[in-house]
This record gives structure tokens, sequence and C-alpha cells, in this order.
């Protein structure tokens, strides 16, 4: 074959599927959740002859992606690695865990990893060849997380550590989903209420726009942690001035100080947003709606705001994507989420624990990402103003 026809991309992904095996551990063995890890290669961390296929699989993959084919055959192929690779780390952690002990731990280990993060970069690129619709892109996250919950609860995982340690924590994981979520919608809820006016006001006010996010980008230069922090005084100052404000639940330690930093946080996507949204919207669309007859109130909700809600949507995405890795610092303020399996495995040395809390969080960005995604692109085909599609 002519190198012409080599992928560049599928070079280095191929390139990842053949070394990581020799290389780097499939699976880690503990022989409890803090002790020293031991690494097992692929052709170890699985009975024959399942070994042997898995090392085949992932040649012909890596044959596959080395030179350019039709993008869906590609798809096809990444989807079916990345579930092989499901089933190879279930199968490995039932493999490698010694009988009747539970204090033994497996884990992915830097193999599994880099084939997984080979094989996605490898859906990805066939997702983007394929130019799917907004359609066809929630359609692949609804299989993604379907394919997920399957593995999760036909019990092929229930092996691995970061699953034992789920298990033992059942009631305060859902727990921490829930506030985690909670938290990271209700701030970027909050962000739109106020924001929204804000970039209204300041797109109709340029001398006293460049004050105002100049005054928000300031918040943003502040880092993220210290500004978790610094709500602490004045929401505990509050409360303890008005208890009316307690019962409502504001305290210097809770949810409270982590929603008002992540909704502080919001507020300067948000405005942008609006406002680069608003400014975007062409003169001689404004002139046919006042033409129109209409007043400064109907061209704002009937042809302004539609018009910049595209790029309003993507100001939403960045913020949304944002804050549900923010939230993850609640957990140091005593506002719970996913950050408290976080900080509980850093300080206790228990990697499992720290996954534990980091996985979930990362699934839940890229499903707000794709969603955020597919709604811009359906709200930019959807759009129309007064006047277009007329005829001269």
């Amino acid at each position: 074959m002519s190198i012409k026809r080599l992928d560049r991309l599928g070079s280095v992904i191929a390139l990842a599927l053949i070394l990581a095996p020799g290389l780097l551990p499939f699976a880690l063995l503990r022989p409890n959740r803090i002790a020293a890890p031991q690494g097992v290669p692929l052709w170890q961390a699985l009975p024959q002859p399942g070994a042997g296929l898995a090392l085949l699989a992932l040649v012909v993959l890596a044959g596959l992606f080395l030179w350019r084919g039709a993008p869906r055959l590609r798809l096809l192929a990444a989807a079916l690695g990345l579930v092989g690779q499901g089933v190879a780390i279930g199968l490995a952690a039932r493999h490698l865990l010694p009988p009747e002990n539970g204090y033994a731990r497996v884990s992915p280990g830097a193999g599994f990893w880099l084939l997984l993060a080979a094989l996605g970069l490898a859906l990805a690129d066939a997702l983007a060849r394929e130019r799917l619709r907004p359609g066809g892109r929630v359609l692949a996250l609804t299989l993604a997380l379907a394919a997920l919950a399957l593995m999760i609860g036909s019990g092929l995982w229930r092996d691995l550590s970061v699953l034992r340690e789920a298990a033992s924590r059942e009631a305060a994981f859902v727990q921490a989903l829930q506030v985690h979520a909670a938290l990271a919608l209700s701030s970027v809820a909050m962000a739109l209420m106020v924001g929204l006016p804000l970039g209204i006001w300041a797109q109709r006010r340029p001398r006293l726009r460049e004050g105002l996010l100049a005054g928000l980008n300031m918040v943003q230069t502040v880092p993220s942690m210290a500004l978790f922090g610094l709500m602490i005084a004045p929401l505990a100052w509050l409360a303890a001035s008005w208890p009316g404000l307690a019962a409502l639940g504001v305290a210097g330690i809770g949810p409270a100080p982590a929603f008002l930093a992540l909704w502080i946080y919001a507020l300067l996507p948000v405005v942008a947003s609006v406002l680069a949204g608003l400014q975007a919207v062409p003169g001689a669309v404004r002139a046919a709606a006042d033409g129109m007859g209409m007043s400064a109130r109907q061209r704002l909700w009937q042809v302004e705001l539609p018009l910049a809600l595209p790029a309003i949507l993507t100001g939403l995405r960045l913020v949304l994507v944002q804050n549900i890795g923010l939230a993850v610092i609640a957990g140091l303020v005593g506002g719970g989420g996913l950050g408290v399996f976080v900080f509980q495995g850093l300080s206790q040395t228990a990697p499992d624990l720290v996954m534990l809390g980091a996985l979930p969080t990362v699934v839940m960005a890229l499903a707000a990402a794709v969603l955020l995604d597919a709604g811009t692109e359906w709200a930019r085909r959807g759009r129309s103003a007064p006047g277009e599609g007329r005829g001269a």
C-alpha cells in the first residue's frame, strides 16, 4: 500500500495499541486497598485463550486504524474495541483476585488507560468524520451510557476495586452524586437567571459594559480553592446575624459556600455569551424588526434572543462543564458531592477512592458537553429572523 494512504492520527493510535500491552501493566494487584500495587501485563492478567485473543484483537485494530478507511468501519471497530477493553478488565479482576480474599484489590493499570484513551480518540475521530447530526450524537451518547450501565449492572466489574468501594458506600455514593449534580445545575441556572438580564443591560449600555466585564474578570483570576474558602467567613457571619438565613441552610460550612462560589464563577461566561450573541445580530435584522412595527421588547424576545441562542448555549456548555469539575472542590468546604471521595482518597492514599469520585465527574461532564453541543446546533439550524429566506 502507498504511504499516502497512511492515516496520521491513526498511526499514533495504532502505535499506542501495539506498545501499551508490552510496556505498561494492564492491571494493578494490591494485597489491600492502600498497599503498593504490583503491575500485571495483559497476557498474565487474562486466562488463556482470552489473553491471546485480546492481543490478536489489538493487532487487528492497529492495522485497521493505521490506514485510511471508511469512517463507519473505524467507528464500529473503535466501539467494539472499547467494549472489549471493558470486558477484559472485568475478567482480569476476576482472574487475578485470590479466592476468598476480601482484602485484595484489582484496579486498571496504565496500559488499560492508554488503550482506553487510544480507542476513545479513534471513536471521537470516526464520529467527527461521520459528521453526525445532533440527533445522531445524542443517540451515540445514549448507547454509550447504556453500554456503561450494562457493564456495571451485569456484575462484570464487581471485582474491580472502584466498584467494591462503591458497593461499600452505596448510600453515600448515591447521595454524593445527587448533591454534585444539584450544585452544578443549580449554580448554572442561577447564573443564567442573573447573567441574562446583565448581558442585555451591558449590550445596551456600552459605557458601563467595560466596568461590568472587568469586575467579573477579576473574579475569574481568584484561584478556585481560594474562592471557595473566601465564602466561608461572610456566610458564617450572615448565618449568625440572621437566624432565618441559617434556617434556610446558609452557613459557613456546607453547600451554601460551594453554591455561591460556583455561581460567581459561572457569571462571566454566561454574561459574555449573552453579550456576544446579541452583538452578533445584524443591524439589518434589527431594522427589519423595527420596520415591522415591533416594540423594543418584542424585538428582543422574538428576534434578538432567538438569534443569540446558539452563542448563549455555547456559553452554558462551557460553564456547565466547568462547574461539574469545580464542584469537586465542594468536598473541602463540607458541601458534599463527589469531591468527598476524592479528598478522602487523597488523605488515605487510596487511589481507588479517588477514582470513585473522579470517574463519575468525567462522565457527567462529557455527557453535558455532548448534549449542549447538540442543543447548540439544533438552535443554530432552527433560528430565523424577519425577512430571512425571502426574495429581494
